[in-house]
C-alpha cells in the first residue's frame, strides 16, 4: 500500500511529475523532451514501461512540450479536456487523446486520478488528486489562487506538489514588466512563497509526509529562502524544493500516520549508527 513519486522537472522550463504504485504508473504533464524524460526517469530507477498515461493540467508549453513524441513513442493515451486539447496545438494520433471530467475518477490501474478546476490563465486548467488504497497525492501547481478545491484536496494530502512561485518582495524589484508581474500575481497566475505557506499551515493533514514545493520561478524566487520558510513550519513534513535543473530523488508515500513514520526513521537512525 504505497505510491512512488518523483519530480522529474519543474519550473518555467518544463513540468513533469511522476506517481505510481509498483505495477502502473502515470505523467502529470510532460513538458520536457521525451529523451530527457527517459534519462531522468533511468537515473532514478524509475522505468516508462509502467507509465500507463499522461495527464494534461493545462496547454502552457511547459506543461506540454513532450507530449506528442512521448505519447507516440509509448502508445500513451493522454488525458485531456476538448478545450485544452484544441489550445495546445499538440498533434497527436486519434486514439490517443481521451477526455476527462472534473471530478469524475479516472482508473489507471488501481489508481484513480480525479481532477478539479483551479484559478489559472488557461483554457480549461485542472489540478489533479491521485489515491491508491486510501494513499492519496496532489498536484498543485499553476495556481492563481488558492480556491476551496486546493483546500479540500490539499488537505486530504499524504503529500503533495505544491507551487511556490515567487517571492513578492523579489518580483517587485525584479527586472519583469509590469504587465508579467500583474499577470503573475493577479489571481490567474501563479501562487506566491506566503500563499503557499498559508495553505501548508491552515489546510494540511496531520499526516502530510512529504511536500514538494514546485514550479519555482527563476528569476523571483530562491530555492533556499523557500526550504527555509517551510522548514520553520514543517512539524515532521519532509519538505523538498522540487528542481528546474534535475529530478529528484524517488519518495516512497505509504499512508502511515506521521508520528509512526518518525518512529521508524528513528528507529533507523539509531540501528545505522550502531554499525559504526
Amino acid at each position: 500500500m504505497a505510491l512512488f513519486i518523483a519530480s522529474l522537472n519543474s519550473g518555467s522550463n518544463g513540468n513533469c511529475y511522476y506517481i505510481g504504485n509498483e505495477h502502473d504508473a502515470v505523467l502529470v504533464d510532460a513538458g520536457i523532451s521525451c529523451r530527457e524524460t527517459e534519462r531522468r526517469m533511468l537515473r532514478i530507477g524509475l522505468s516508462m514501461k509502467k507509465v500507463r498515461a499522461i495527464f494534461v493540467s493545462h496547454e502552457h508549453s511547459d506543461h506540454i512540450n513532450g507530449i506528442t513524441v512521448l505519447s507516440k513513442k509509448y502508445d500513451l493515451p493522454v488525458y485531456i479536456t476538448p478545450a485544452t486539447l484544441q489550445s495546445s496545438g499538440l498533434h497527436l494520433a486519434h486514439h490517443l487523446p481521451v477526455s476527462f471530467t472534473a471530478y469524475q475518477p479516472v482508473m489507471i490501474g488501481e489508481i484513480a486520478v480525479s481532477a478539479f478546476p483551479k484559478f489559472h490563465d488557461a483554457a480549461h486548467a485542472h489540478s489533479f488528486i491521485l489515491e491508491y488504497k486510501g494513499v492519496k497525492i496532489s498536484v498543485l501547481t499553476d495556481i492563481g489562487a488558492a480556491c476551496e478545491n486546493v483546500k479540500k484536496n490539499f488537505s486530504q494530502c499524504h503529500a503533495a506538489f505544491l507551487e511556490a512561485n515567487y517571492d513578492e518582495e523579489m518580483l517587485e524589484k525584479g527586472r519583469y514588466p509590469y504587465h508579467l508581474k500583474r499577470r503573475i500575481r493577479g489571481g490567474l497566475g501563479h501562487l506566491s512563497n506566503s500563499q503557499a505557506l498559508e495553505i501548508f499551515i491552515n489546510y494540511r493533514s496531520p499526516n502530510l509526509s512529504h511536500l514538494l514545493l514546485s514550479h519555482l520561478s527563476k528569476d523571483n524566487n530562491n530555492p533556499e529562502l523557500v526550504r527555509e520558510i517551510f522548514n520553520q513550519h514543517a512539524n515532521g513534513t519532509e519538505i523538498i524544493v522540487a528542481s528546474r535543473y534535475q529530478e529528484s530523488a524517488v519518495y516512497h508515500i505509504n499512508g502511515a500516520p506521521l508520528a509512526e513514520q518518525q518512529h521508524i526513521a528513528t528507529q533507523g537512525e539509531q540501528l545505522q549508527y550502531s554499525l559504526f
